[in-house]
């Protein structure tokens, strides 16, 4: 059986095998995963996939069909086709947990291992997370304008194939959605699946009444009447109140507790403000309105702003499409080396300043403030560095060094971003169910201040450099200048 081993870039195997066959495959290296611009023109990136990178590497070893397959290639030895018979992950891997509130050039992932073997984990590693990070980022977006409303992930049938489908209402439900229609996600997932009639329910009646009295009678304790089949307010809302009307008298005065209409097309607000006043007038001031229809955060916050009565919301295509922002550009770059018992920082330079990388093992502190819980900002250092909290602290940008802000001592704590997953090898990552992943997500959310969640032209966090990190950057961009071969 061909297995995921092979679900990388032919570039990565010919690198590998160049490796070996100049005996520096298992060059002990660093390489760092992080990404250069936040999608959909905001502030802050969400991060998710993290548990489909563990279940990988868990999972990385060649199969007998892999083998064959590399060997009809042509391309490839027979003594590295056996190396890789017996290749597994050995390394240490250090991530930010799934729900993360992250920001650009900030070490998201660390990989400690011999070369070959962080090498293939770029392609698969990059994949999960850029896609998943993605989708989060853009439900989170969503849920920030909705405040407490119900949302659900209506996305199945318009995602571009099924890992997109499955996966993408995964990451939706980290960012801070309540629910899915994909009833496979949520059986896979521990998902709430939502949903209860399309048009053609309707139109398998004679009448709009006749179509939810026999949804009715299946389905009391669950009743979303789709209500703009003929028309919304002079046929579908009041055939939707009888009903209601019915039940209530059938059940001597109360009602399910989940019930309500759905508006599926019209000028959402205006339907929805008469909507409501017709069912309020009718005694069903509980009764939800939910609304669909091609929805996005600026359409949603645009219905909030003309008074839109909707209590609940399905979001589908522009949420698993991630449209706006395609793709995340997170990307993977070597930070470093070892040359026998040396470890030698290594940095990717570049004409273009943005491409310009930090060198050596790294890791990013999080400055929190005590008194309100709000981020103060990001500390990118190197892996030993430490911020003493007892100590007054002046955060700066070494390359602004007037961008400083004096922390008091004991009125901020720290926070590591990234936690240990693999050590040599093992699993050492408790891995926590996706419910707790999306209250760790909720919390994080909270260290942003308003400002941070604008749709458009939100300010940036303040993510600086350690001086030390700065001072060996400099240092390796003059020995570059002065030895430019």
């Amino acid at each position: 059986m061909i297995t995921h081993a092979l679900l990388t870039d032919m570039y990565q195997f010919t690198m590998m095998q160049g490796l070996f066959t100049q005996n520096k495959h298992r060059t002990r290296c660093v390489f760092d995963r992080f990404y250069r611009t936040n999608p959909f023109q905001g502030a802050y990136t969400v991060v998710a996939g993290l548990e489909q990178v563990i279940e990988y590497v868990k999972g990385l070893r060649f199969s007998e069909d892999d083998i064959i397959y590399l060997r009809q290639t042509g391309v490839f030895t027979e003594e590295f086709l056996d190396y890789l018979t017996t290749f597994r992950f050995t390394g240490t891997i250090y991530a930010a947990p799934e729900g993360s509130v992250v920001f650009p050039g900030e070490v998201l992932l660390r990989v400690e291992s011999a070369k070959d073997e962080a090498i293939l984990l770029e392609t698969a590693l990059s994949m999960f997370l850029n896609h998943e990070s993605l989708i989060a980022t853009k439900a989170r977006r969503i849920r920030s304008v909705i405040g407490k409303d119900g949302v659900a992930e209506f996305g199945m049938r318009r995602a571009q194939g099924v890992s997109a489908a499955v996966q993408g209402a995964r990451a939706a439900f980290i960012g801070g959605f309540d629910s899915t229609s994909d009833v496979y996600s949520a059986a896979l997932y521990g998902m709430r699946p939502v949903g209860t009639m399309a048009h053609s329910w309707v139109m398998s009646f004679p009448t709009e009444i006749d179509a939810f009295r026999a949804y009715a009678d299946q389905y009391e304790n669950n009743l979303v009447f789709l209500v703009d089949t003929y028309n919304t307010l002079h046929k579908g809302v009041p055939a939707a109140i009888q009903v209601f009307q019915e039940i209530r008298e059938r059940r001597g005065g109360t009602m399910p507790s989940i019930y309500g209409i759905r508006l599926d097309s019209g000028d959402l607000a205006y339907l929805s403000i008469e909507a409501r006043k017709m069912l309020d007038e009718a005694g069903f001031k509980e009764a939800l309105i939910f609304a669909t229809n091609d929805l996005d955060e600026y359409k949603i916050a645009d219905l909030k702003q003309q008074g839109a009565e909707i209590t609940a919301w399905g979001v589908g295509t522009k949420l698993i499409t991630a449209d706006e922002t395609p793709a995340l550009g997170g990307v993977y770059k070597l930070a470093g080396q070892w040359e026998g018992d040396t470890f030698m920082p290594a940095m990717k330079f570049s004409d273009n300043i943005e491409k310009v990388t930090n060198p050596g093992k790294k890791k990013v502190l999080r400055l929190i403030n005590t008194r309100n819980n709000k981020l103060i900002g990001d500390l990118i250092c190197l892996d030993h560095e430490t911020v003493d909290t007892t100590q007054d602290y002046v955060f700066k940008n070494p390359l602004h060094p007037w961008k400083q802000t004096v922390l008091k001592a004991n009125t901020f704590r720290v926070q590591e971003l990234l936690v240990p997953i693999f050590v040599d090898g093992e699993l050492v990552y408790d891995i926590p169910t996706l419910a707790q992943v999306k209250v760790y997500g909720e919390e994080q959310i909270q260290l942003l201040w308003p400002e941070f969640l604008r749709l458009r032209r939100a300010p940036e966090v303040k993510v600086n450099i350690s001086e030390e990190l700065h001072q060996l950057k400099s240092k390796l961009l003059l020995e570059k200048v002065g030895n430019p071969s």
